[in-house]
């Protein structure tokens, strides 16, 4: 499936017979279809002591636009000469005018300058790929995109010297610095009368035109600027000076309008030009998902890691006749005035300015007239009209988390193109064109099978008529296999990027796509590849425990999702490997290989006795990390080892006490227990890790710490800018952990939606297609809960209420499948009725479909048509 017209797939209920059942007083009516929202109760939401009527109140959290037409809901601010501002929120009405006056000459110093630096960063490709220098010279060359780095990083003082050929008389200067870290603080020294004399001194400084006044004219012939102090960037504390100009020039400030989008949203800008001034002025677009790395750059650009020097934003000369301008990707003028096209972004702001390398294609002055912003969307429009599967429960923060993460997995699910996916050699022609899970709408942009783990059980679970957008990645990861039976983790760098862990990511992923969706075709045609990479490429990399061990057959620089630098037997790598030999076990019986699923189900049973004898940490009671190395406890390998069923219950006890003893923050748990691996590991959430954290949570028993971690986690991300999408990753103090690079839409961080469907609400497929499912509630604190799970066969409708004494379920169950409920609480204090009929009264049951398992009772065979259990407790 293309994504051409990905929203127009309502909701289609599979054919449905209703039974009709006897009820007590303020019983739950199950409905066959989805009608509108009419009640009362329904236009509060979740907020009502009672649930509403079953298939209302849901729709009001869903995030999508109405239309692939999204505009700005307020402007934020506005700088320079601007009138109108507002204007640019409605079409057709007032106009925003921004006015730059020409500006002067930019000062030179006199022919024969030189300049000399303390030290000098040796040259590179830089940033965008292309061969440059960081000459002290290139700070008087006239050139604003040439600067001097020094080569002293976080290392202070840095000093860059002027020498004059004859004397000059000075009443200031100015320094250009860099938007990659600007020098906070310096002093500007001036050779007179045969020694330096302070002829200013600067601090807290965070603007890249700083004019620095002198405290009185002085005639010399050297200038120095003394750097004691820069802001810190990912790309380093270095001291960066672009240009010095020998007199002291206030900025003119751009004028500049910037709209706030409400939410992450992603597609291609589109500005309504009405008119200019006919000297081509120029805009350049900045974008960002949060305030806090809004400024005059994009928080990140893909031109940045494509050789194109773009300075960070989206430029365009507007002609004189104004024009309807929408921001795609390419050069407006030979190889000046360039644009990025696509971005993921909240906050916009468009500034009448130009680029020094784009003159005289771009002016940075003159008027610009604006009729307009918006935005064309390009990735699924998930409306209530389009929700498959949907979720709703008595706590309105758990309703908006569930909805924020199906919006931020709408935000990934995207057509593949050529200009818009990372340029990092991720463009395939296998994949253009076909719908996609991308793992960032920002960035990375390419479809990961790891993220596909979360992802695409999101996916699944709301809109599973777009399922495809899955297989295509799993299918076309799979015929890029390696000879030796290695996947690659996406196209990027051309299907090599060596990650250890993404193959079995691969295997678990093709299992709940066949799980979830049914599709056998695709479970035969990539068998054999399954085969081979648990036959050929993971042996190769197993050592004389039956253990996988990172460093053999060459895997010593692979990396994992987060391209940690572990090594030897790691618990984590170990643990998945057992999910998925199991899942693979699974898939061969399905398709009738009955040797390979009893080969795998027997070495995920050896891979498990191994941990547990070699990677059990008895003295602090959870699993190290790596067998080698420092000691450490992971949140990803404890966490596996409960969800594969490594851990024993006690065991299982033992380390989800452990992480919550050693990795508990405000803003969710950490994914280490302490620093040994990097500094700040222990302070590091990744939604990614503590999805099978909470899934372990629900599954032992311990749905009330679920329920606190998504609220620590989600809640964090949901109070905090920019609001209702799901982080890459939160770091110290709940920061965004890489600073402005950080992903704020991520499709592997939405995992609280398949943990409260599948064990709040307890609805999950349990044999491919939902031929067979199952119910098993964790309420935890929550009193009731409601929900669809789409399904080949139609809506697998569930509610539970818990009110005190009694819990009763409600489920619709689709024609052509069979399932089990399991309800919770001791099964000794329970008496239990379903359809009308007592089955369980504390001590026996009156029926043959009624047993007990683990503590609770159970009642399978349940067919097509509606049910309900009831289960009162009793004392």
């Amino acid at each position: 499936m293309t994504s051409s017209s990905p929203s127009e797939h309502p909701a289609q209920p599979g054919p449905r017979r209703r039974t009709v059942l006897a009820a007590g007083a303020g019983a739950v009516a199950l409905t066959a279809g989805l009608p509108a929202v009419t009640s009362a109760a329904a236009d509060t939401g979740a907020a009502t002591a009672r649930p509403p009527r079953i298939g209302t109140g849901w729709q009001r959290y869903v995030q999508g636009p109405a239309s692939r037409t999204v505009r700005p809901e307020r402007v934020l601010a506005s700088t320079g000469d601007v009138r109108k501002p507002e204007a640019l929120l409605k079409p057709g009405g007032a106009r925003t005018v921004l006015r730059r006056p020409q500006p002067a000459p930019t000062p030179r110093w006199p022919e024969g300058t030189q300049a000399s630096a303390s030290s000098t960063h040796a040259g590179n490709n830089g940033n965008d790929g292309q061969p440059r220098t960081y000459d002290a010279a290139n700070a008087i060359d006239g050139n604003p995109d040439t600067f001097w780095n020094d080569d002293t990083i976080a290392a202070f003082p840095d000093t860059l010297t002027i020498t004059l050929p004859q004397p000059r008389s000075m009443s200031g200067i100015t320094v250009i610095s860099n938007s990659d870290g600007v020098p906070t603080d310096f002093t500007v020294d001036v050779w007179v009368n045969g020694a330096w004399q302070t002829a200013a001194t600067i601090s807290d400084n965070d603007v890249i035109q700083r004019a620095v006044p002198f405290g009185a004219t002085f005639s010399t012939t050297q200038v120095r600027i003394t750097v004691t102090a820069v802001q810190d960037t990912p790309r380093g504390a270095f001291t960066r000076i672009n240009e010095v100009w020998p007199e002291a020039v206030p900025p003119v400030v751009a004028p500049s309008v910037t709209v706030d989008f409400g939410k992450v949203v992603v597609g291609y800008p589109r500005v309504r030009f009405t008119f200019a001034s006919d000297n081509s002025p120029g805009v350049r677009l900045a974008f960002s998902e949060t305030k806090q790395f809004l400024t005059d750059r994009s928080d990140f650009t893909r031109s940045d890691q494509s050789g194109v020097a773009a300075q960070g934003t989206d430029q365009f000369a507007v002609p004189a006749k104004g024009a309807d301008w929408t921001d795609h990707k390419g050069f407006q003028s030979g190889d000046k005035v360039y644009a990025d096209g696509l971005h993921g972004f909240r906050y916009l702001r468009i500034a009448l300015d130009a680029l020094a390398t784009d003159v005289p294609a771009a002016q940075p002055w003159g008027t610009v007239e604006i009729d307009s912003v918006s935005l064309d969307f390009t990735a699924y429009v998930g409306t209530p009209g389009t929700y498959r599967g949907w979720f709703l429960c008595s706590d309105d923060d758990l309703n908006r988390y569930w909805y924020g993460a199906a919006y931020t997995n709408e935000l990934v699910t995207d057509t593949f193109r050529q200009d818009d996916v990372d340029p990092r050699n991720a463009w395939t022609a296998s994949l253009e064109g076909k719908l996609v899970l991308h793992d960032g709408a920002k960035r990375d942009r390419d479809p990961y099978v790891g993220d596909l783990a979360v992802s695409a059980r999101t996916l699944y679970l709301t809109h599973d008529d777009t399922a495809a957008a899955a297989r295509n990645v799993l299918a076309d990861l799979a015929d890029h296999q390696r000879a030796d039976g290695w996947i690659p983790p996406a196209s990027i760098a051309d299907y090599t990027l060596p990650l250890f862990d993404y193959p079995l990511w691969w295997v678990t992923c093709s299992w709940d796509y066949v799980l979830y969706t049914g599709d056998r075709a695709y479970a035969t045609r990539y068998y054999p590849n399954l085969q081979k990479v648990l036959d050929t490429w993971y042996p190769s990399v197993t050592d004389e425990a039956g253990l996988l061990s990172k460093g053999l057959n060459n895997t010593g620089g692979y990396g994992d999702y987060a391209f940690l630098g572990r090594t030897g037997r790691v618990t984590y790598y170990n643990a998945l490997y057992v999910q998925a030999l199991k899942d693979a076990a699974q898939l061969a019986r399905l398709l009738g290989q009955q040797a390979d699923a009893t080969r795998w189900t027997q070495r995920a049973a050896a891979v498990t006795d191994a941990i547990n004898s070699r990677l059990w940490d008895a003295s602090s009671g959870a699993y190290l990390d790596s067998g080698t190395g420092a000691v450490r406890h992971a949140q990803d390998g404890n966490s596996l080892a409960v969800t594969a069923g490594v851990a024993d219950t006690d065991r299982a006890r033992s380390a989800l006490a452990h992480l919550d003893a050693t990795t508990r923050r405000p803003y969710g748990n950490a994914f280490m227990d302490n620093d040994t691996i990097f500094d700040g590991a222990s302070q590091r959430v990744y939604a990614f890790t503590s999805y099978p954290e909470i899934v372990a949570r629900f599954i032992s028993g311990r749905a009330d710490s679920a329920l606190d971690q998504i609220r620590r986690t989600y809640g964090w991300m949901d109070a905090h800018d920019p609001g209702i999408t799901n982080w890459e990753g939160i770091g110290p103090g709940g920061s965004l952990y890489e600073d402005a690079y950080t992903s704020m839409a991520h499709g592997w961080s939405t995992g609280v939606l398949p943990a409260l469907t599948h064990h709040l609400l307890g609805a999950r497929p349990t044999s491919p297609g939902y031929a067979t499912w199952e119910v098993r509630p964790e309420p935890g604190d929550v009193t009731w809960a409601q929900g669809q799970l789409p399904t080949p066969h139609g809506a697998l409708r569930v509610a539970w209420e818990n009110s005190g004494r009694v819990f009763r379920l409600d489920v619709d169950v689709p024609e052509g499948t069979r399932g089990t409920v399991a309800l919770p609480g001791d099964s000794g204090r329970l008496t239990v009725r379903a359809d009308g009929r007592r089955v369980w009264d504390g001590h026996r049951a009156s029926d043959g479909r009624v047993g007990v398992e683990d503590g609770r009772v159970t009642i399978s065979g349940l067919a097509s048509g509606t049910h309900t259990v009831t289960a009162r407790r009793d004392g």
